[in-house]
């Protein structure tokens, strides 16, 4: 209901009051909402039902339906349920996302659910850092290129150069011909504050976290969000307890999707959504701790989001280990063969056949295009500047040249394996041939 105010109070009174207000209409205070709509001196109330919003809101369509396939730029991802019991879902196409909360509210599983649905369209590259370790995102082997698990300082280390082979790719990118498609690429950086936060420093005495320019993790994660989004490299990240240190202003700002579960002050919500957001009634600081847990405050242009107001309140699906893996099962049976890396490799030593069969992994053939990515990926130094060229003049002469499988240029698995068993030991190629 849209209440006019009378003359002498303001809006911001009223949102002040949001226990009292309850109380008079007989609810908890979790069970009344207040937005500020465009017109003025007006509140827009929304009211619960006595405990309806204790109530768990049932399974993920993911979950439900074995046949669900997604679509990065068309379709939108089922995440949960709004307060009046709609479905909400969430379009990912072309935008950075900052998922935030205090620790165990859900935050995992909430970015989770969006990375399974988004992994049931095959064309989507995941590169990956879980800097909790916990086994959260080990579903994704198989499935993403790069899966980085732990949260010691050489795991920081090794996410930093998986987010800055993300720009590597993304440079690449904006330097094609004008008019190429490029498939998309997320880079999801769960429990970021660790990045942020990271004391170590490089051989050249640069630091990996912190939020100044000689920073590699902030200064990775900003190029991204400069120019990531025209040519479909985006970075996920999801984060707890924000606070200017574990999460620059500047990266907090770059994100187009921003959501936030339980908070515990309104300086901390408006790190997470905004001054806008914020000021327009959103309040993930009055979510209850442990209660709400994955109810989110929403502020993105990619979810319905009632016309006037500056955010939506979601219920997420929660979709556990168990299930996220049978998912996960689902989305690898769509993919070839995809071989996830440990490690990102940034030594000069290199093998190009070995590193091109490990590769290809378990698949039959693999496209040209997807070999030099997955080379991109795996050691971004050596490989990222590679052409259709290089990969040739590797391969020329050992009997695994690219050759054509249904129109398309293909690398093969046996032929790559028939020639590193039969090369010499002196004739190995090198990056520098």
């Amino acid at each position: 209901v849209d209440v006019t105010l009378p003359s002498g109070v303001s809006t911001q009174e009223v949102q002040g009051r949001r226990r009292k207000l309850a109380e008079n209409l007989a609810r908890h205070e979790h069970e009344v909402f207040i937005t500020i709509p465009t017109a003025a001196r007006t509140v827009r109330l929304w009211i619960a039902d006595s405990g309806a919003l204790d109530q768990p809101i049932g399974p993920s369509p993911l979950v439900l339906d074995p046949d669900l396939r997604a679509d990065y730029k068309k379709g939108k991802a089922p995440w949960g349920q709004d307060l009046r019991g709609d479905a909400a879902a969430l379009s990912l196409y072309q935008r950075h996302m900052l998922v935030t909360g205090l620790s165990n509210q859900g935050k995992t599983a909430a970015v989770r659910a969006l990375a399974l649905w988004l992994a049931l369209d095959p064309s989507v590259e995941f590169r990956i850092a879980d800097l909790k370790g916990a086994g959260d995102w080990a579903m994704f082997d198989g499935i993403a290129t790069v899966l980085i698990q732990g949260p010691t300082d050489d795991h920081v280390i090794q996410a930093t150069e998986m987010v800055e082979s993300g720009v590597t790719e993304m440079e690449r990118r904006l330097t094609a011909p004008p008019g190429t498609a490029f498939p998309p690429l997320i880079v999801l950086v769960d429990e970021a504050q660790v990045a942020f936060m990271c004391p170590a420093v490089d051989e050249e005495k640069r630091s990996y976290g912190g939020s100044k320019a000689t920073s590699r993790y902030f200064m990775a994660a900003r190029k991204i969000h400069n120019q990531g989004r025209a040519v479909n490299v985006l970075l996920w990240q999801g984060t707890q307890d924000p606070t200017d240190q574990n999460l620059p202003k500047l990266v907090r700002e770059g994100a187009h999707t921003r959501a936030s579960l339980a908070l515990g002050t309104e300086s901390q919500a408006r790190m997470a959504l905004g001054d806008k957001a914020v000021d327009g009634g959103a309040a993930p600081h009055l979510l209850r701790q442990g209660l709400d847990k994955g109810t989110l405050v929403v502020a993105s242009d990619g979810i319905d989001i009632p016309a006037g107001q500056a955010s939506i309140t979601v219920r997420t699906h929660y979709i556990d280990t168990e299930a996220a893996a049978e998912v996960a099962a689902r989305a690898r049976a769509l993919r070839d063969g995809v071989t996830t890396l440990r490690v990102i490799d940034t030594g000069e030593d290199v093998d190009p056949l070995a590193d091109i069969a490990h590769v290809i992994g378990t698949a039959p053939r693999v496209l040209t295009q997807d070999v030099l990515q997955r080379l991109a990926t795996t050691n971004p130094k050596a490989y990222g500047s590679w052409t259709n060229g290089d990969l040739k003049r590797v391969l020329e002469g050992t009997g695994a040249e690219p050759y054509k499988s249904d129109g398309r240029m293909v690398v093969g698995r046996d032929r790559v394996a028939r020639a590193l068993a039969n090369r010499t030991n002196d004739g190995s190629a090198s990056a520098a041939q």
